[in-house]
């Protein structure tokens, strides 16, 4: 369930009416990072996965969700396998990437999860999504697929579809 609205009572609805997943997105949504961490929170209470679509305005933002034990991060407008390796490392740790080690989030249990098996965790069980959502980008998604770290390319036809001139013409 794709969801745009902030309230994390919203998420608990979504939990009642038997959803497995929501994406939480933030680069449309006006959330704050508590307000995030609450919608996560609620989420869990249901057993539902979460993906939150980041901001891409740096680092803090690509792993703060992660650290507040969401499932998933999804990146828009990856463009370049370049830029592909660049998130990779940022929420990736080594030896695939250099995110720094903070275990005392939720994602850590506050320091209660051995630091090998957080690491272990945080590299394999934490999915990494990229959004191709451009005609340049499409141009170089073999590159982009290429790329080590990162688990599900997403396209993304609303914003392709603009790019191209033909706005909600999504087929």
């Amino acid at each position: 369930m794709k969801m745009s609205l902030g309230d994390p009572r919203i998420i608990e609805l979504c939990g009642l009416a038997g959803h497995s997943a929501v994406w939480l997105c933030n680069e449309h949504v006006g959330n704050t990072w508590l307000n995030l961490e609450n919608q996560i929170r609620a989420a869990k209470l249901f057993d539902m996965d979460t993906i939150v679509r980041v901001e891409k305005t740096g680092y803090t933002d690509f792993i703060k969700p992660f650290e507040a034990d969401a499932t998933a991060i999804m990146v828009p407008h990856v463009s370049s396998a370049e830029e592909a390796r660049h998130v990779v490392e940022m929420t990736r740790f080594h030896p695939l990437g250099r995110r720094a080690i903070d275990g005392g989030n939720v994602d850590g249990a506050y320091c209660q999860i051995p630091l090998a098996e957080y690491l272990a965790h945080g590299n394999t069980e934490r999915l990494l999504i990229f959004q191709i959502e451009s005609p340049w980008a499409l141009e170089q998604v073999e590159e982009i697929a290429a790329v080590p770290g990162f688990d599900i390319l997403l396209f993304g036809p609303g914003d392709f579809s603009h790019l191209i001139g033909k706005a909600g013409q999504v087929s």
